[in-house]
């Protein structure tokens, strides 16, 4: 079996898209792909309904917050994914090539849990496939 791919979840805030992502994304492909998050300009914390809704689906919340994309640069990414249009188009020049996808999700920020459980569902039935199919996971 090869090594873990990574996959770099990118947003504006990294507050609530993006986190949600990297934790649906860890845990229904752990083994296979560890997923990153990070903001071009990040929120001072996680979103409430962002972590409400992951702790309402039994997924864990521990160690969450906030990275500007300058933290996760160096790292080595197999495929960066925008989940926002301001971060598609700020996405930054990483040091290497990095294949890209754009899969943009409605923005809960500041709306009811609901919202928030919309997009978490959204992110989990969207995403999953669509990073399967760009590193070619079984």
């Amino acid at each position: 079996m090869s090594q873990n791919k990574t996959v770099l979840i990118l947003c504006t805030g990294n507050s609530c898209r993006s986190q949600m992502a990297e934790v649906l994304v860890n845990h229904f492909m752990a083994g296979q792909v560890r997923a990153l998050s990070a903001g071009t300009k990040p929120q001072p914390k996680v979103a409430d309904g962002a972590i409400e809704a992951l702790k309402m689906a039994k997924l864990s919340t521990d160690g969450l917050y906030p990275k500007d994309i300058n933290a996760v640069m160096n790292s080595s990414i197999d495929l960066v994914v925008t989940v926002c249009d301001n971060a598609k188009e700020t996405c930054p020049i990483f040091p290497r090539p990095v294949p890209h996808i754009h899969l943009p999700f409605h923005d809960p920020h500041g709306e009811p849990l609901e919202s928030f459980i919309t997009v978490r569902n959204d992110i989990h039935a969207r995403l999953i496939p669509a990073i399967r199919e760009a590193l070619h996971c079984g």
